[in-house]
C-alpha cells in the first residue's frame, strides 16, 4: 500500500496546485467576455496565479480545504485498510504539499495539525465490479461550504432582486417542480451575495431525504464544467438555470459583471411521496479535484 499511498500525497499535490484544464479554459473565457473593468482586472490576476501556482507547485489558495474523497474500489479490497492509507497520506500530505492543516476538534477547539480527525477527511467508498481503483478527491474551501442551502419543496420565498409593483420585495412560493428547483437555485446564489469567491461552479440535487441531497449536489461538482447530462430535460435545466444566474450582474468577486458562475451541474434521486429536497452547493472559482486511478 505504500505506492498507493504515495500516489494519493501526489493526488494531494496535484489538486491544491493545478486547476483543472476545463476549469481554466471556462475562467479564461469569462475574462475574455467580461466588459466590466474591475472584474475583468480581478479575472486576469486570477489567471497570473493560477500560472503561477502550477508553475511552482505552491496551492492555489491558502485555504487548502477540507478534503473530500469520492472512492469506487474493486471487490474483495479491504475498505478499512484504503481508508488508512488515505489518512497516512493526508499526513504526509499536510507537511509536504504543504496543506493548511484545517482539523478543529469541535470541543477543545485545538487543530489535530495534520489534517486527520473525526470524519475528517470527508470519505464515500463504494465496491464496483472493476478491477481498478478509482481515488477522486475534491479539495473544499470553508468560504464557499459556507454558502451552500438545502430547500424543502413547496418553499415560501422572498425574492429581493425582483420588486413588485409597489416595490417591494417580490414574494413566491417554490412548488414541487422544475421551476421551483431553479428558483431555490437563485435564492441561494442571491443570498450568498459574492461572498465565496465567484465565478461559482454550482452542484444541484434533487431527492427524498436531506443527507442524501447534500451528498449528490457536492458530488456533482466533480464533473467537468463542459459536460452534459444525459437526459436533455435536466441539460436544458441545468443551461437555463446559469443564464438566469448570470444575469444577476453578481459578477467575478461579486464586483458586477457578466459571469457569476461557469457551470451548473444537477442530479435527481427517487423520493418518497411525502418529500421533495433540493440541495445546492457551491464551489468556488478555484474547483479543485482531481482523480488517481490504480
Amino acid at each position: 500500500m505504500l505506492k498507493l499511498r504515495d500516489g494519493i500525497v501526489e493526488l494531494y499535490r496535484k489538486v491544491a496546485t493545478s486547476i483543472p484544464s476545463d476549469v481554466e479554459e471556462a475562467l479564461r473565457k469569462v475574462c475574455e467576455n467580461e466588459t466590466e473593468l474591475l472584474g475583468k482586472y480581478t479575472m486576469d490576476i486570477i489567471l497570473k496565479n493560477i500560472s503561477i501556482s502550477r508553475a511552482t507547485s505552491r496551492p492555489i489558495c491558502q485555504d487548502t480545504g477540507f478534503p473530500v474523497f469520492f472512492v469506487k474500489i474493486p471487490q474483495g479490497l479491504s475498505h478499512n485498510l484504503i481508508r488508512q492509507t488515505i489518512l497516512d497520506a493526508t499526513r504526509i500530505a499536510t507537511e509536504k504539499v504543504p496543506l493548511r492543516p484545517n482539523a478543529i476538534d469541535t470541543i477543545s477547539e485545538r487543530n489535530t495539525g495534520d489534517n486527520v480527525g473525526e470524519y475528517f477527511p470527508l470519505i464515500y467508498m463504494e465496491e464496483t465490479a472493476e478491477q481498478t481503483l478509482v481515488v477522486d478527491l475534491m479539495l473544499k474551501g470553508g468560504g464557499c461550504e459556507n454558502l451552500g442551502q438545502t430547500y424543502k419543496l413547496p418553499w415560501a420565498l422572498v425574492i429581493s432582486h425582483q420588486r413588485s409593483i409597489e416595490n417591494k420585495d417580490f414574494e413566491t412560493v417554490a412548488e414541487r417542480d422544475f421551476d421551483g428547483v431553479r428558483k431555490c437555485v437563485l435564492d441561494a446564489v442571491f443570498k450568498a451575495q459574492g461572498k465565496g469567491c465567484p465565478p461559482y461552479t454550482i452542484g444541484i440535487a434533487i431527492g427524498g431525504a436531506k443527507d442524501q441531497v447534500s451528498f449528490l449536489s457536492k458530488k456533482q461538482l466533480m464533473r467537468r464544467i463542459n459536460d452534459k447530462h444525459p437526459d436533455n430535460a435536466v441539460a436544458a435545466l441545468e443551461q437555463k438555470i446559469l443564464a438566469d444566474i448570470n444575469s444577476l450582474g453578481i459578477g467575478v468577486a461579486g464586483m458586477g459583471g457578466k459571469t457569476t458562475a461557469i457551470g451548473v451541474k444537477m442530479t435527481m434521486a427517487h423520493r418518497h411521496p411525502a418529500s421533495y429536497f433540493v440541495d445546492v452547493s457551491f464551489s468556488c472559482w478555484a474547483n479543485r479535484r482531481g482523480r488517481l486511478i490504480w
